[in-house]
């Protein structure tokens, strides 16, 4: 597969004035709002899901970047609404921001790569990005202090525990969505990823390798962020010991170890450990798009189809699809009716966030009204 792209200008953007998907809860069907409200408060829900979060505290995170070989560290810090996710590059002594979107990709040869207008670049980020959306945090800066995020233990785990251990704050602004309007697809040497209209968030990732250690493999499941951390966030990146001497000639992998990396040769794997799962590899796989589709900007509305893919595969189907005005719409979740008696906390256990039936909920009313 073609590991080229084209940097996204942003000309299929819409602006505010374009907007045309937003809702408002007055002009919600009384049936479906009272089979919502029905649904949060058996559930237990403080309707979670329908407001912008950030996290609690700040959060510093010490590593290696897998490519670069050089020490590295990280701090998240949480931010104000509608900032959305953002990182903080130390350059020449001055802080250069970039914001995690697609527009600003530079390179998707083996990881994502973004880059400043000044030429700026932070790479890696796909791991941390997966975090974040798939507990579902809208609006974090992160600071860090070398061009590469670290790689931890090659998983979204450790960015997930240290979330966990920092906490949710959820602010008054409701959440906004993009919601897929029609299929958009792209194939590639006989690759391909789809995106298509539902009513929440699905993946349908399948992998083919030859080597029997991994093989066809396919993961199926809606995410969320209860699923996202018992079923994705542990699966680690994985690599062929066959290529390790050529990347390592072009400067690539020098961080790469079996505390990062699950590694296979001559039909075995490596890591006295074994698997975390007995298809980590497309686990891992549907990890990387969940970080790749974050870079959308706002959560998705949609499934994902893929076949083969990676990096660049993801980034090119998100391309397209915002591209393409009419592929595409921002809805709004509901804001809560006040005669309605429910409870919006401030602070959020992740086990609240990571269980909660309403941030589905919200996605699917959402997705439901044109």
């Amino acid at each position: 597969m073609s590991n080229s792209f084209d940097k996204f200008d942003g000309s299929g953007f819409k602006d505010d004035s374009e907007l045309n998907g937003g809702l408002d809860i007055n002009d919600a069907n009384d049936e479906i709002l009272s089979s919502y409200l029905n649904e949060s408060r058996t559930s237990g829900s403080p309707y979670l899901g329908a407001k912008q979060t950030t996290i609690r505290s700040s959060i510093r995170l010490d590593g290696v970047g897998v490519h670069s070989g050089a020490p590295v560290s990280i701090v998240l810090h949480p931010s104000e609404i509608n900032s959305g996710i953002r990182f903080s590059v130390t350059h020449s002594n001055k802080d250069i921001e970039i914001k995690a979107h697609c527009q600003f990709i530079d390179s998707l040869t083996l990881c994502t790569v973004l880059s400043s207008e000044c030429g700026v670049c932070v790479a890696t980020v796909e791991h941390l990005m997966a975090a974040l959306r798939g507990l579902s945090i809208d609006n974090v800066l992160v600071e860090i202090n070398n061009g590469e995020v670290p790689i931890m233990d090659g998983s979204a785990s450790p960015f997930v525990r240290a979330i966990e251990d920092a906490g949710i704050r959820e602010l008054d602004a409701p959440r906004r969505f993009i919601k897929v309007l029609k299929p958009v697809r792209v194939e590639e040497n006989g690759c391909w990823g789809e995106l298509l209209p539902y009513n929440g968030f699905r993946l349908e990732v399948e992998i083919d390798f030859e080597t029997p250690v991994i093989g066809r493999q396919k993961f199926t499941s809606d995410i969320n962020p209860g699923i996202f951390r018992e079923e994705l966030a542990r699966a680690r990146t994985f690599g062929f010991m066959a290529d390790v001497e050529q990347l390592w000639a072009a400067g690539r992998a020098l961080g790469a170890s079996l505390d990062n990396t699950v590694a296979i040769d001559d039909g075995k794997i490596l890591n006295s450990e074994g698997l975390r799962y007995s298809d980590e590899f497309v686990r891992h796989k549907a990890l990387d798009a969940v970080g790749d589709l974050a870079l959308s900007g706002y959560p998705l509305l949609c499934s994902y189809k893929s076949y083969r893919g990676g990096h660049a595969l993801n980034a090119k189907v998100l391309q397209r699809l915002l591209a393409d005005k009419d592929a595409w719409s921002y809805v709004d979740a509901p804001s809560m009716p006040s005669k309605a008696n429910v409870r919006y906390p401030t602070d959020l256990s992740v086990d609240q966030h990571s269980q909660d039936v309403g941030l589905m909920a919200v996605a699917h009313f959402a997705a439901d009204k044109n």
